[in-house]
C-alpha cells in the first residue's frame, strides 16, 4: 500500500518514519529543510511540494492509496476537503477550526473514508470517550491535558511542536463546554484551577474550546469539559499579551509599513516555543469518565524517546494518528464518511486496536476503576 503524508513538521516527520516500517511513504512539504531532516534515517520518498496548491492534488496523489494530512491547522480544513473530492481514504491530525462532519455528505458521495482529530486529544479522548459512552451511560466526562518542556524557562516556560498561530487560536478560540445538559460558551483561558499530577507536579489547568465534534455527537452526556494544562502563571502571561494587542489581526502602520500584530507575535513565538532537538519534554492527560456509579480515570505521562530521539508530543499525537490510519489501511475500519474518534471508538475491535497500537510503541494509558 502506497501512503502520503502531507506535511513534515516534527509530528508529519514521526507519522512518515513510523508508517515506512510496513508501508511505502511518501512525504510531501514545501521546507527542504523538514524533508532533508526525514531523509536522514528514513527510506521516506520525500517530495517538496506546495501544499496550498490544491489543483495539483488530483494529479499528485493519484497513485496513492491512503493520505495521512499533517498540515498547520490554518490550511487543515482546505486540505481535508480536497483529500475527499478526489476519492482518496483519509486519515488527518490537522487542528482546523471549521466542523470537519459538514464534509460527511461529500465523503459518503465520493466513497470515503476519513477519520478526523487523530491526535491525543482531540483524539484519544474521543476513542476512549466513544467507547466507554457503548458500554454504560455517562453522566460526566472531564479531559485535562498538555504538553510542556521539562525544563522550565523563563517567560514562557512552554514549548510547541505546533505551529504558534495553532496554539494562539486555541488561546483565542472562546471555550465551549456541557454543563447540565447545557452548552456553556466562555472565553478561553478562563476557570483557572491548580491541580497536582504524579510525575509533573503542580501545573494551571483552565478552559479550552477542545470538546469539538463529541459537543454534537454524545448529546446524551449532560457534562462535557476539556482544560488545558501550563505551568502556573502561563495564563497571566498570555492574557498580558493579548489585552496589549499582540493578538490582534488589524493592521497597524511601523514606520511606514503595515503589519499585523498577530504575524510579528506569530514570528517570534515560532523561536522562543521551538523545541530543540534532544530537549526534554512530556505530554501529560487524565480523563475522568462517571456514570452508573462507576468512576473510570485514564491517565497518560508521556516522556521524550531518548533511543529513538523522538518527541513525547511527536509520539504521543503521530503514534494515534497512525493507528487511525491502520485501521483504514487494514480494513478494520470501512464505513463511509467523515468520522471523529469516538465514532471509531464504540466499535470494541477498533478500539483495542489502537490502544495496542500505541502500547507497542510504549505510549501507555494507565485505566483505573473505582
Amino acid at each position: 500500500m502506497k501512503i502520503a503524508v502531507l506535511g513534515a513538521g516534527m509530528v508529519g516527520r514521526t507519522i512518515a518514519t513510523d508508517l515506512s516500517k510496513k508501508f511505502e511513504v511518501t512525504s510531501f512539504d514545501i521546507s527542504e529543510s523538514n524533508l532533508a531532516i526525514l531523509k536522514l534515517n528514513t527510506n521516506v520518498q520525500c517530495v517538496i511540494a506546495n501544499l496550498l496548491d490544491y489543483d495539483n492534488y488530483e494529479k499528485m496523489l493519484a497513485s496513492f492509496n491512503l493520505i495521512v494530512c499533517a498540515v498547520p491547522g490554518f490550511m487543515g480544513f482546505k486540505t481535508l476537503e480536497t483529500v475527499i473530492k478526489i476519492g482518496k481514504n483519509v486519515a488527518d491530525i490537522s487542528f482546523f477550526s471549521e466542523d470537519g462532519l459538514q464534509l460527511n455528505a461529500l465523503a459518503k458521495q465520493k466513497n470515503v473514508t476519513a477519520i478526523i482529530d487523530c491526535g491525543v486529544a482531540p483524539g484519544m479522548s474521543n476513542l476512549i470517550l466513544g467507547y466507554h459512552n457503548a458500554q454504560l451511560k455517562i453522566d460526566s466526562f472531564d479531559c485535562m491535558v498538555g504538553g510542556l518542556p521539562k525544563v522550565r524557562v523563563k517567560p514562557f516556560e512552554y514549548k510547541a511542536p505546533f505551529s504558534p498561530i495553532d496554539v494562539i487560536e486555541e488561546y483565542t478560540r472562546p471555550a465551549r463546554y456541557v454543563e447540565n445538559g447545557h452548552l456553556v460558551t466562555k472565553p478561553a483561558l478562563s476557570d483557572a484551577e491548580l491541580l497536582n499530577f504524579e510525575y509533573a507536579g503542580t501545573l494551571e489547568s483552565f478552559n479550552t474550546d477542545g470538546l469539538r465534534s463529541i459537543l454534537y455527537t454524545m448529546k446524551n452526556i449532560p457534562n462535557m469539559k476539556e482544560k488545558t494544562l501550563r505551568y502556573p502563571g502561563h495564563i497571566a502571561l498570555i492574557q498580558s499579551l493579548q489585552q496589549a494587542g499582540f493578538f490582534s489581526e488589524n493592521e497597524i502602520n511601523v514606520k511606514g509599513k503595515t503589519i499585523r500584530p498577530l504575524d510579528l507575535t506569530t514570528a517570534i513565538l515560532f523561536d522562543q516555543w521551538k523545541q530543540k532537538d534532544g530537549e526534554a519534554e512530556f505530554t501529560i492527560m487524565k480523563i475522568i469518565i462517571k456514570g452508573e456509579g462507576k468512576t473510570i480515570e485514564y491517565l497518560l505521562y508521556d516522556e521524550y524517546d531518548v533511543a529513538t530521539q523522538t518527541a513525547s508530543m511527536s509520539r504521543t499525537t503521530g503514534y494515534a494518528c497512525n493507528a487511525f490510519a491502520n485501521l483504514i489501511a487494514n480494513n478494520i475500519f470501512t464505513h463511509k464518511g467523515v468520522f471523529p474518534p469516538e465514532l471509531v471508538g464504540k466499535d470494541e475491535n477498533c478500539f483495542k486496536y489502537v490502544m495496542q497500537y500505541l502500547k507497542e510503541r510504549n505510549v501507555n494509558y494507565a485505566k483505573t476503576i473505582s
